[in-house]
């Protein structure tokens, strides 16, 4: 790598015991062993979540079978599906670079569409396949979020590009890659759908791998450097008994014969610790005094099916979640500061502060 690094094939191998360091010969062959089972337990773990994101988007009654994952090839992964599909790509971008996306029939597309938009006879165009997308970016939000506690990264995915396409003509990861097979139970209609990951994210969760040969031999080294620093420092701590049980006057008829013998003991001096002045921590929040900060009151909120927002037009009344007299929020850099109600002032609106945290606590959340 150009910048020095090692990547984690190379540490791989390190571990593994490769007496050499050609890393050439450390890189995982197209057609190797890759340990599924980490992101298999990760897509266990979150296809309660999946299927909960489906439901709130469609109003259905959905659940996902545990999903069947299996490394594969193109020509095998090809054989699986039908003439016609609808891919859409969301490649991992950040934290793992690998390519990622999902595949399923036409009639799946359709059947997912069509209760995303609340439309009966859908066909696939662009605004399906928007629908779609959106859909399916919900189903990837709980893996993506896992992979990443996993991994211990920040995981970011492309914006999802889909389309229409014979089976024969999709783009799909060179040589070997993960495919994942859900069965989807909507509303009494089951759907097939395919998901596939680069190798990349099935290594980066693999488990760690026991240390090989060259790691053995420096932790028996290291053991018995250990054994050997033992009995010295036990030596060592019965001559600090001996100094404590003697007066203090007796310390110099020590610290002599040590001196002579090559060994330098000196006392410790620690430097005393002062404390900054809290006058100047004082001056320097007064210089932000004249800075601005915004300020909001939020109203309320509310959540609207994509339907439900597609179908809005003039005159139509949203319902917050706000009872009416019910105090609003005060923000300050999206943080909230206060509560109070609303006022008209002349020809404007206002707020009247009823509840409002401490200066210090305020200074902390505009921070």
């Amino acid at each position: 790598m150009s910048d020095g690094s090692l990547s984690q094939d190379e540490i791989d191998a390190l571990l593994s015991g490769s007496g050499g360091m050609d890393f050439e010969s450390t890189a995982e062959p197209a057609g190797g062993d890759v340990d599924i089972s980490g992101l298999q337990s990760v897509l266990n773990e979150t296809i309660d979540a999946q299927a909960s994101n489906l439901s709130s988007l469609t109003s259905a009654s959905v659940s996902i079978d545990p999903p069947t994952v299996q490394v594969t090839d193109k020509e095998s992964f090809l054989s699986m599906l039908s003439d016609e599909v609808v891919v859409v790509a969301m490649d991992y971008n950040e934290g793992v670079a690998a390519d990622h996306g999902y595949v399923v029939s036409t009639d799946g597309a359709v059947s997912i569409a069509a209760a995303m938009m609340g439309l009966d006879g859908v066909e696939i165009d662009d605004a399906s396949i928007n629908a779609l997308q959106e859909a399916l970016s919900n189903l990837s939000g709980p893996v993506t979020t896992a992979v990443g506690d996993k991994v211990d990264e920040t995981i970011m995915t492309v914006a999802p590009e889909g389309q229409q396409s014979p089976k024969a003509m999709i783009t799909l990861p060179s040589g070997k890659f993960v495919a994942v097979t859900y069965t989807v139970n909507m509303d009494g209609s089951t759907i097939q759908l395919y998901e596939y990951f680069g190798l990349a994210v099935a290594r980066a969760l693999a488990p760690a791998p026991a240390a090989g040969n060259g790691l053995d031999d420096l932790m028996q080294n290291g053991g018995a450097q250990q054994g050997m620093q033992q009995p010295q420092m036990q030596q060592m701590g019965q001559m600090g008994q001996m100094q404590q049980g003697y007066p203090q006057q007796q310390m110099g008829g020590y610290q002599q014969p040590m001196q002579q013998g090559g060994l330098n003991v000196q006392s410790v001096q620690f430097p005393g610790l002062q404390q900054g002045p809290a006058q100047q921590e004082q001056g320097n929040i007064s210089l932000l005094m004249d800075v601005y900060m915004e300020m909001t009151v939020e109203l309320g909120r509310t959540r609207k099916l994509i339907r439900e927002i597609l179908g809005m037009g003039e005159g139509t009344i949203i319902e917050l979640d706000k009872l009416a007299g019910e105090p609003v929020d005060i923000l300050v850099n999206h943080k909230l500061i206060a509560k109070g109600e609303v006022v008209v002032i002349d020809e404007n609106f206002g707020v009247r502060v009823t509840e409002i945290v401490s200066p210090l606590e305020r200074m902390n959340n505009m921070t």
